[in-house]
């Protein structure tokens, strides 16, 4: 692993305050691949042998039911997943693909479990990121069920919006389609619901973005830090 890769994953939250040698240790069996676009890193259901740290490029967690299927989270530089089933030995959750050209670590799940039980500041940083997770799946899940399809929209443009610098004019993340299974809806469904979002001043030409009135789209929406505010 290059030593710039091995800097930027030491100095994560979940790494930065664990003693070096436990640190030397983790990394030993670790590796740096890349994979191309569209390209299943894992699979739910399967064993999870390896913690993935995400170090450029973007992945896909996403599940399937029943011949359906729906994106759960992106992850984007620099950031690990799935570190819950990597400490419980238990089958991932989720399965998760590239969405583009991506450069990934594999940290074997069986030497973060020994250094779980060795390092008191590894541990805790451990309990910190499950304890970050678990607040943001109940914040997903009270946008999904406590707001209309409408109303949920409205408020992920106002979160893209904010972390794309504040502009009247942004782009859309990524592909209309995926935002329709992030959001919890049909793709038909996301259409009527931008076409809804026009009286509140929002405007959409391909992917992008352009807020006309934001005191009005910000009246409708009544976003919320319990529920937008995704670092808390």
């Amino acid at each position: 692993m290059p030593d710039s890769e091995y800097r930027d994953i030491r100095y994560l939250d979940l790494f930065s305050q664990m003693a070096d040698e436990n640190f030397t240790v983790l990394m030993r069996g670790a590796y740096v691949q890349n994979f191309p676009a569209q390209i299943e890193l894992i699979t739910e259901g399967e064993p999870s042998d390896f913690l993935h740290v995400v170090i450029s490029g973007s992945v896909d967690l996403f599940s399937m039911w029943n011949g359906r299927d729906t994106s759960m989270a992106t992850v984007r530089p620099i950031s690990t997943f799935i570190l819950a089933a990597t400490i419980k030995d238990a089958p991932y959750l989720m399965s998760a693909r590239t969405l583009e050209k991506s450069r990934i670590a594999l940290i074997p799940s069986q030497d973060v479990r020994t250094i779980f039980d060795a390092d008191g500041n590894f541990a805790r940083a451990i309990v910190a990121e499950l304890a970050q997770c678990y607040r943001s799946v109940i914040k997903a899940q009270k946008d999904l069920k406590l707001r209309t399809s409408l109303e949920r929209l409205a408020n992920y443009l106002l979160r893209q919006q904010k972390r794309a610098g504040n502009g009247t004019v942004f782009d859309l993340e990524f592909e209309k389609r995926r935002l329709a299974s992030v959001l919890g809806m049909t793709p038909e469904n996301l259409s009527r619901a931008f076409k809804g979002l026009q009286p509140y001043g929002v405007i959409v030409n391909g992917t992008r973005i352009t807020i006309s009135d934001q005191a009005g789209l910000e009246r409708f929406a009544k976003p919320n830090p319990l529920i937008d505010n995704i670092s808390s």
